[in-house]
């Protein structure tokens, strides 16, 4: 559903914005210009080169991302900016240079473009969109929603949800509970398991949001079902007496007369995550090309110094929690762990000499620019852990799947300040640099990342 009406809001985007610059050039050949107008090669090019410069502009602003989830507000407030921005792009690049008589024309032509884009963009989008409000309304479109908590607090957030005169959207699955269940709620949802149920629950009914229903005094199970659930792809829903006891951004919304706290996810803005994805393929492609003499050098070191592999792969738990192989260099001596999983250490015996090398300068971790490439990863991210790992520190400190809401990196702010981890203690310690990363994430806090990390290279001070 998602991807078949992402792809309606882009056709449609295509074409008035088509429509809106076949427009603009006949009102610029015949009003600015004072010319016949003709249909020649420069209106050809514009009507399928300029359209496709708006839908990368609506893409960058995050209109096509979760459509189904838009609203008419949002869509007039999204149509608005994506066409200032646009139509200052556009004066500056294409109507600066215009020979015309007198300034007052660059006004004609700057709110002629505006114009015609806006009106042209906006009413097939808000009848679209208007439409999808109202199958929402009417409960024809709805999000699976899971509803955590089994007290007297869950059955009321049902109620109000499910019985008032607009639906909201919630598609209720099912309940899981903490402790006690409470007979009405069992009466109005079906009983789905305790929370330490949770993964398994959440892959078999494809979860797309969770409302917690817990009171505000349950500050620790509060604590870790925020912490359980925060890692993964889905919207968190808190009751708003619980705003006092959370920790980060947070958006109010009142959802049809059920006021909930919706936890903000979007750690970086729509535009910056597209420049960061684009950043890290490109360098990462760069780094394949023009590090090929290295790659070489360093595999020829490997094979010769021990026998065993080029390439160590190893799963990982990356992005929402999913798994993939992580590729290094090959540093240890082979069935290095025969006798389970290990983290390795400053005077580890199974660490080859070309590898403790190759670890004190970072140029292990180099074949990882492949899983940048793929997607698995970023350049600067939290670490990526082994799920065996995972749940020894879960134990200790639940906060730790909130890395888990961005790609992890070939470095980051915890590889930086603290180095490789010898423990699980010291996971824990390098975990809070990675989490004060994701309170301050930015592209610019990447780049410094990137510089320090360069020079942790270079100097070989890695630890």
């Amino acid at each position: 559903m998602q991807k078949k009406f992402t792809s309606i809001l882009v056709a449609t985007d295509f074409l008035m914005a088509s429509l809106a610059w076949a427009s603009f050039f006949f009102f610029r050949k015949t009003v600015i210009e004072d010319a016949p107008f003709s249909v020649n090669t420069e209106f050809i090019l514009g009507v399928i080169l300029i359209p496709s410069f708006w839908i990368t502009l609506h893409a960058l602003l995050g209109t096509y991302i979760n459509p189904l989830r838009l609203y008419r507000m949002k869509i007039l407030s999204l149509t608005a900016l994506s066409t200032l921005v646009g139509t200052v792009v556009i004066f500056f690049a294409f109507l600066l240079d215009d020979e015309i008589d007198g300034h007052h024309l660059y006004y004609k032509s700057i709110s002629a473009v505006f114009l015609l884009q806006f009106f042209y963009t906006l009413v097939p989008r808000f009848i679209i969109v208007n439409n999808l409000v109202k199958k929402v309304h009417a409960g024809k479109i709805g999000f699976n929603t899971l509803l955590i908590g089994g007290s007297q607090k869950a059955v009321d957030i049902h109620d109000e949800i499910k019985f008032n005169h607009q639906n909201s959207g919630n598609k209720f699955i099912g309940f899981v509970n903490l402790n006690g269940i409470d007979k009405n709620l069992e009466d109005r949802l079906p009983y789905l398991g305790h929370f330490n149920d949770f993964d398994k629950i959440i892959a078999d009914l494809d979860i797309e949001e969770v409302i917690i229903a817990l009171d505000s005094t349950e500050h620790e199970k509060l604590r870790k079902i925020i912490a359980k659930v925060s890692g993964r792809d889905l919207k968190i829903k808190v009751i708003p007496d619980m705003y006092d006891i959370l920790s980060g951004s947070v958006k109010m919304n009142n959802i049809f007369g059920a006021p909930l706290i919706e936890l903000n996810s979007e750690i970086l803005p729509v535009w910056q995550r597209v420049l960061k994805r684009g950043i890290d393929v490109i360098c990462a492609s760069i780094a394949l090309i023009l590090l090929t003499p290295v790659y070489i050098t360093l595999a020829i070191l490997v094979k010769t110094s021990s026998e065993g592999p080029i390439f160590f792969k190893q799963d990982r738990i990356g992005k929402n929690g999913i798994p993939f192989k992580i590729i290094k260099f090959r540093t240890m001596y082979i069935d290095a762990e025969k006798a389970g999983p290990q983290l390795s250490s400053s005077h580890d015996p199974r660490i080859t000499k070309i590898g403790r090398i190759m670890r004190k300068m970072r140029l292990d971790e180099f074949p990882q620019f492949w899983n940048v490439v793929k997607g698995d990863m970023s350049l600067v991210g939290p670490r990526p852990e082994r799920q065996y790992f995972i749940d020894k520190i879960l134990v200790v400190e639940p906060q730790f799947t909130q890395l888990n809401k961005v790609r992890p990196g070939i470095t980051s702010w915890g590889q930086v300040k603290y180095g490789y981890a010898e423990n699980v203690h010291e996971m824990i310690q390098r975990m809070k640099y990675d989490l004060l990363y994701l309170k301050n994430m930015s592209l610019a806090l990447d780049f410094k990342i990137m510089l320090y990390t360069i020079l942790i290279v270079f100097k070989a001070k890695g630890k």
